[in-house]
């Protein structure tokens, strides 16, 4: 069985048939039979961007065992079959039903089979076929770096390559010729030229100079099909910098420059200035300067503004205007970094001469030869030491005495005095460097003809004496625990001293002589300026002892060496299990002097002997025996007050004036309480009103105490037990007292108090006899 394929290409029709393999055996006179085969293929294919108006004819398919009766049916599988590619089951054409772009996708894999209509039978076995998409120019070249930036040294060679450009086209570079590219340049021309296959850029003109343009600005454009017109392009921006080169030598602007300086001017100050000008850029630009000749080479020197690149003119001497009035010097600026390929432009520098003009100086004050002093001087120096020595003169021609002085304004306090003649600076009493470590003043210096001065700044450095003994750093009380273990550190201690300390100068402690064999604590120098102390023994009372005092010694080895004697204050507290601070007495106790044993026995008498007194003032406060009934004389009413009985009413009215009612105590506007003592005494409100001395309204007098009692934050509430010293009658609740009692109809019998004893015999007597009880009551109320 042999398939004869139809294949176009763009139009063009190919046919294969295995007759021209029959032709070709007969020719060579051999009777060859066909053997039976399968699918005979060739490549298919199909230009992309098609946009016909009828699907595009791939090619065909066709199997010997087609007899065109239409039992064979053709079937397509595999990538776009059914969807780009379709099949006709009975002709076996094949076509693209879709526009194709090779950009997307190449090729497309598609097997072809030839089966049984009625019964889908293979009749072949299937095979493999390959639709290639043919590329047409529809891509124009990219540049996909673009825009770039590139750099060239100016003044460089014709031909100097600058940088290469790439651009990239999507079409096939292997069909046809979309894919080749020929660059060319747009903009930029005469400076810059690019090779057409390779896209590098280079220098067309020569002496392109950075000084003239520096920036150029370069359009090359990328054409496909080898640059014949139809192609397709693209373009890019390049931007080329040129960089500088020593091309250019210095030059001043002036060949000769003209100065003048004063007589009085010292040794480094400046003259004038000068600058030799460099186009060139960097370590390109730079001028050095140097004086090569003239008659005041050594009068002046030369030096370079760091910043401005100036050559300065400095006063090397000082000139005189008498000896001689100018001087002229000789300038070369030159560069320092030539570039051998542009020696033969050189040279690289220039000349340039200066004429310096001396001036006759007018009156000037005196100037001081520093501008400014720094002296030291021991502290505690006595008065009259020597500090240092200031000098200025008059640099006039006169040369006119100078007096020195200190304004008092710069040292207020006239630590310091100044001989005016020959500026020797003294000291006028002893100086503290702990309160003053430097001292800043100022002395000025005066023509005496005429009155012209000039000051300038002394700095004075008090210089450390070792005067001051060193001290704990901290004074914070040490709290131990009762239950401390012998051996155990409690406190590491350090010193602090107000002078300074010397290289590798440090303190050491130990304890006070008087303590030194104590045998509570001890002490460890830890040779580093700080001491340890620990704990000799265990069992400490707080209840015992709960203050321990430990002096100790503190020596600064110093020169002179310096030392104090620090006291350290130990305070026992209770503590709980893990050492956690409960509580601390704060009874002191020296250690060094201690309590003897009699000292205790005396305290302890003391305060035997002062309870035994209190308990005696006691018991006979308790034996004082009192009345328990008043004499007849005695005023029965006051005796009622004295008890606080419940007075009569509030109707009771006439039996004596209400000011008697006022309780002595509330005269002051304060109403004591009478079952507590109040911590706090409150005065009455003033809005509160109260009745005069002499009312006799016992309503609103009643009603006003009630509001003093409300108003009382210290009161609690007794409003209903207020206690007047006040008999009456009337009353609508009765009388309450047993006197009135007495005097009704009352079968009470009084005859048991005659068994209570002396104690209460006068009460027996009072009660227990009715007719005696009545008459004493009625000489009561008599009275």
């Amino acid at each position: 069985m042999v398939l004869n394929i139809l294949i176009f290409v763009l139009g063009l029709a190919g046919h294969l048939s295995v007759h021209r393999h029959k032709q070709r055996a007969g020719k060579e006179g051999q009777v060859l039979h066909r053997s039976k085969r399968g699918w005979v293929w060739n490549q298919f294919f199909v230009i992309e961007e098609y946009t016909g108006p009828d699907p595009v004819l791939v090619g065909r398919l066709h199997s010997d065992v087609d007899s065109g009766d239409g039992n064979i049916k053709y079937i397509l599988s595999g990538e776009g079959a059914g969807t780009i590619f379709v099949i006709d089951d009975k002709t076996g054409n094949i076509h693209a039903t879709k526009t194709l772009d090779r950009e997307e996708q190449a090729q497309y894999t598609l097997t072809a089979q030839a089966v049984a209509r009625d019964t889908n039978k293979p009749l072949e076995p299937p095979s493999e076929f390959i639709v290639k998409v043919q590329d047409i120019n529809d891509n124009p070249p990219e540049f996909l770096h673009g825009p770039y930036y590139a750099r060239v040294p100016e003044m460089s060679n014709v031909g100097t390559s600058v940088m290469q450009v790439t651009a990239t086209d999507a079409d096939d570079p292997t069909y046809g010729n979309s894919a080749r590219l020929v660059y060319s340049i747009l903009q930029g021309q005469p400076y810059f030229s690019v090779e057409p296959q390779t896209g590098i850029i280079r220098t067309a003109l020569p002496n392109m100079d950075r000084e003239a343009r520096q920036e150029y600005d370069v359009v090359i454009q990328a054409k496909d099909m080898g640059g014949h017109m139809g192609g397709l392009s693209g373009t890019t921006e390049v931007k080329i910098t040129l960089t500088d080169v020593n091309d250019n030598p210095p030059k001043f602007p002036q060949s000769v420059y003209s100065m003048t300086v004063s007589e009085d001017k010292v040794p480094g100050e400046e003259v004038g200035r000068l600058h030799a000008k460099d186009p060139d850029l960097g370590d390109n630009g730079l001028v050095n300067y140097r004086l090569i000749d003239g008659d005041g080479i050594t009068m002046f020197e030369l030096s370079t503004d760091s910043e401005t690149r100036e050559a300065v003119v400095k006063l090397k001497k000082p000139v005189d205007f008498e000896t001689k009035r100018s001087y002229t010097l000789k300038v070369e600026g030159s560069n320092p970094h030539v570039d051998p390929q542009f020696l033969a432009w050189g040279p690289y520098k220039d000349e340039a001469t200066i004429k310096v003009h001396i001036l006759e100086d007018a009156d000037e004050p005196p100037v001081f030869v520093a501008p400014s002093y720094t002296f030291e001087v021991e502290e505690n120096a006595p008065e009259g030491t020597l500090v240092g020595r200031v000098h200025a003169k008059d640099t006039d021609v006169a040369n006119n005495p100078v007096r020195y002085m200190i304004p008092r304004y710069t040292d207020v306090e006239q630590f310091f005095s100044i001989n005016s003649e020959d500026g020797m600076i003294t000291t006028t009493r002893p100086l503290d460097r702990e309160a003053q470590p430097w001292h800043n003043i100022s002395v000025s210096a005066t023509e005496i003809e005429p009155n012209l001065s000039f000051c300038v700044r002394v700095n004075i450095k008090v210089k450390d004496v070792n005067d001051n003994p060193p001290e704990f750093a901290t004074n914070n009380e040490v709290l131990m625990c009762e239950t401390v273990a012998p051996g155990k550190v409690i406190e590491t201690v350090s010193a602090v001293d107000k002078d300074e300390m010397a290289h590798r100068q440090h303190f050491t402690f130990s304890l006070a002589p008087e303590v030194a064999h104590n045998h509570n604590f001890s002490l460890k120098d830890n040779r580093d300026s700080t001491a340890s102390i620990y704990v000799l023994r265990k069992g400490f009372s707080r209840l015992t002892q709960d203050v321990y005092y430990l002096p100790i010694e503190i020596n600064d080895n110093g020169f002179p060496a310096m030392s104090s004697t620090n006291t350290l204050t130990i305070r026992v507290c209770s503590c709980d299990s893990k050492d956690t601070i409960l509580s601390c007495n704060v009874e002191p106790y020296v250690l060094p002097a201690g309590l003897s044993t009699g000292a205790l026995i005396a305290i302890l008498a003391c305060i035997v002997i002062l309870l035994a007194i209190v308990v005696l003032f006691v018991a006979l406060r308790r034996q004082k025996k009192e009345p328990l009934i008043v004499f007849e004389e005695e005023d029965i009413r006051e005796n009622i007050i004295t008890y606080d009985d419940e007075g009569g009413g509030e109707e009771d009215t006439e039996a004596f004036d209400i000011a008697t009612l006022q309780n002595p105590d509330g005269a002051n506007g304060f109403l004591p309480r009478k079952d507590i003592k109040p911590e706090l005494q409150y005065p009455i409100r003033p809005g509160i009103g109260r009745p005069a001395a002499n009312s006799v309204d016992v309503d609103d007098f009643i009603k006003t105490r009630i509001a003093e009692a409300d108003s009382d934050p210290t009161a609690p509430p007794y409003d209903s037990i207020q206690i007047y010293g006040y008999e009456g009658r009337g009353s609508l609740a009765g009388s309450l007292s047993s006197l009135e009692s007495v005097t009704t109809e009352s079968d009470l019998d009084y005859d048991y108090l005659q068994s209570w004893g002396p104690r209460f015999k006068k009460l027996a007597d009072l009660y227990g006899t009715k007719d005696c009880s009545i008459n004493d009551a009625d000489d009561g109320e008599d009275s």
